[in-house]
């Protein structure tokens, strides 16, 4: 071989090496985060999300260094949630993270791709898995069971007015656990001889309505009910009830920090947080279907003390002292 001719193969392999190497290195996987409501217009704003990457970084994964994610809202209409996940799984996504609708979605779409849901359900009753210790499949999350703590949330209303008779609930007849939700209240209500007058709303203008009809019907107190859509109309929500001054309890410490009364239910920043953990450990190799269900081990009472002046009230001193956190 002539010396020319040796030196060119040499430079071709040498070139073709980074190539091959490239082609062996696995690519980025991406990760769906799909919601039914909207998502927040900047990002890193929402502690949901924040709290998601939190997680990600427990176990060495950082968005747009090893991991990228798709960022995917039906913007409040479920019934795009079908198509929403096809595009995902187009994309082969590593694993699709999302609530309670976008999770039944994408387990009616795949076996096969992964799935973490942040729930505030029962997963086994919602259909989502077999068992909690033992999920099985391609499905496994957190549930922070919201729907159970409506008992507790009504006891805390009676704690601030003992009289109170009728209490409003609002509710998204469009949300998967709502059924069951106003099932329970209605139980916890009767048994300690109050009504629960329920309010359907699934848009802006029924929220002004729900409000003119519970003044109407002597409410004394409010629930602000369970899921996304009402819980994206919180600050609405939160300024009709002091606009007419009625007491509230919310699931959520969000409402609580936008100005409401008060709220009482587990930290979804930190269901997300451990979801977040949750997929990495799937990313890593591990099952979702030998990952039990986290469930809440802790149930956080928010105060809002200049809510409460606003409308009037004096705050027990024994709800105080039972506040994980007041706001002044």
């Amino acid at each position: 071989m002539r010396r020319r001719e040796f030196i060119t193969l040499i430079g071709g392999a040498g070139a073709a090496w980074p190539l091959a190497a490239r082609a062996q290195q696995p690519a980025m996987p991406v990760i769906g985060f799909l919601r039914d409501a909207s998502l927040p217009t900047s990002l890193p704003a929402s502690e949901r999300v924040t709290a998601f990457h939190q997680g990600m970084r427990e176990t060495g994964y950082v968005e747009g260094q090893n991991v990228a994610i798709e960022y995917r809202s039906a913007e409040g209409q479920p019934d795009r949630l079908p198509l929403l996940v096809e595009h995902l799984l187009r994309r082969q996504v590593a694993l699709i993270v999302g609530n309670t609708p976008s999770a039944l979605a994408a387990k009616a779409a795949t076996t096969t791709v992964p799935i973490v849901f942040v729930i505030g359900g029962d997963p086994v009753r919602d259909g989502l898995v077999a068992s909690l210790n033992r999920p099985g499949g391609n499905i496994t999350g957190v549930s922070f069971i919201s729907i159970e703590a409506g008992a507790k949330q009504l006891g805390l209303l009676r704690e601030l007015r003992p009289g109170a008779r009728r209490i409003a609930v609002l509710v998204d007849p469009k949300w998967p656990t709502t059924e069951r939700f106003v099932s329970e209240l209605h139980a916890a209500a009767l048994a300690v001889g109050q009504e629960a007058i329920v309010l359907d709303v699934s848009s802006e203008r029924e929220i002004e309505t729900a409000f003119t009809t519970l003044v109407q019907r002597g409410a004394d107190v409010l629930h602000g009910g369970i899921g996304s859509f009402v819980l994206s109309q919180r600050e609405r929500i939160v300024a009709l009830a002091a606009r007419h001054r009625i007491p509230a309890i919310y699931t959520y410490r969000d409402y609580a920090a936008a100005g409401g009364l008060m709220s009482y239910g587990t930290s979804v920043n930190d269901a997300y947080r451990l979801a977040g953990i949750y997929a990495g450990r799937i990313l890593k190799g591990e099952k979702p279907g030998d990952l039990p269900v986290l469930l809440p081990t802790k149930f956080e009472l928010v105060i809002n003390v200049k809510t409460a002046k606003a409308l009037g009230l004096q705050i027990p001193d024994k709800l105080l002292a039972l506040a994980d956190e007041v706001i002044e």
